[in-house]
């Protein structure tokens, strides 16, 4: 890039060469090591400066530059590194490691609100928590933490280093990231926070068309790869009821397609096949169709009755509630089924609890039925 000399020209990766032409202008050469999608390439030239540190993350020294135009730096210096450790402790812990150490992290000062630019993040979040100011959830947790750092870093994992081969599949990079925002939020203010959060979001589900659309003719899907797909994860994390496995799903999704581009077909079979359990059916009600299942129960004589309706044939998602022995797990069908469930177990079956942890609507059908 060659720019007037007083301006600044950064890139994505890190500095090959600075030049001085003598002519009044400089030329800039960036070059990244690892694989790049040719929309996270990103020129930006303005009036910047730099800091820099080295972080200690989970695959060792990360170099971390900062680029903020000149009248931010004394703000960025405070602002920025605590949300970008925070982004680091959360998702290394729950994705594994940065994808790119090669090419370094860099957040950028941008005219617009943010981009995951790979290893060269937009940032235009006016220094402020939430989305521009606004929290998503609406139980105050958005508040606590800028969004386009954590999100636009998320993509970092799902987006930059697992890049889906049709624009079709796009919920892989958004449905996950935004799951990123419920991890976050979870690892630094609790299991409360994080269910909260993710409930808060469901919201913005407009149910207006299925996510997935067709192949091989660049066609995006509704918006609700963003919410629903973080929802439908949460679903999918509570009805394993192993955090263990699921990290451990997370983590291997980043590892197995390391700098790869891939499919939501190999995304879906890697998860059922590391759970040990068939979510063929709970991924095409939530990717590919507009209906929200419906969880229909009744308890009568000390048993909980139960089924599902307003679902495809087949959908098997999971119902646990609880831990170790105040716990009750059942499977709904399409047909009425029934167990015997303690004391305890009947003050689980909470209505406001299993919808803030599984993205389904709730009908409690009486008991004389």
């Amino acid at each position: 890039m060659t720019v007037p000399d007083t301006l600044t020209a950064i890139g994505n990766g890190r500095l090959v060469f600075k030049k001085q032409n003598k002519d009044g202008t400089t030329t800039y050469k960036y070059n990244v090591v690892n694989p790049i999608s040719n929309y996270c390439i990103i020129p930006y030239i303005g009036k910047y400066v730099n800091f820099k540190e080295q972080y200690k993350g989970e695959k060792g020294p990360l170099s971390v530059n900062y680029w903020v135009l000149d009248y931010n730096l004394q703000k960025a210096k405070t602002y920025m590194p605590d949300q970008v450790h925070k982004m680091f402790q959360a998702l290394e812990h729950w994705f594994g490691p940065y994808p790119f150490y090669e090419d370094g992290y860099q957040l950028i000062d941008a005219s617009h609100t943010g981009m995951e630019h790979q290893s060269a993040v937009s940032y235009g979040n006016g220094y402020k928590f939430g989305y521009r100011g606004r929290d998503a959830s609406g139980y105050g947790w958005g508040m606590k933490w800028d969004f386009i750092i954590i999100h636009e870093s998320g993509h970092e994992w799902f987006g930059n280093n697992i890049t889906t081969k049709d624009l079709a599949d796009m919920w892989v990079h958004e449905g996950f990231t935004n799951y990123s925002e419920t991890l976050f939020t979870e690892f630094h203010f609790g299991k409360q926070a994080g269910n909260e959060y993710n409930y808060g979001i469901r919201k913005g589900i407009r149910n207006d068309k299925p996510i997935i659309p067709a192949y091989n003719v660049n066609a995006m899907g509704s918006g609700d790869m963003y919410p629903k797909g973080g929802n439908m994860l949460h679903s999918i994390r509570h009805s394993m009821d192993d955090d263990k496995l699921f990290r451990s799903i997370l983590r291997g999704l980043n590892k197995e397609f390391y700098h790869q581009t891939v499919t939501t077909a190999q995304v879906e079979s890697y998860i059922s096949k590391q759970a040990g359990y068939d979510y063929s059916k709970v991924f095409d009600q939530y990717l590919r169709t507009i209906q929200t299942p419906v969880l229909n129960y009744y308890i009568k004589d000390a048993k909980v009755y139960y089924k599902w309706t307003d679902c495809v044939e087949g959908f098997n998602l999971p119902i646990v509630m609880g831990t170790g022995k105040g716990r009750i797990k059942f499977i709904p069908s399409a047909s009425w089924q029934n167990q015997s469930v303690s004391p305890e177990q009947i003050k689980l079956l909470d209505k406001a609890e299993i919808e803030k942890m599984y993205d389904v609507k709730i009908l409690v059908t009486p008991a004389n039925i």
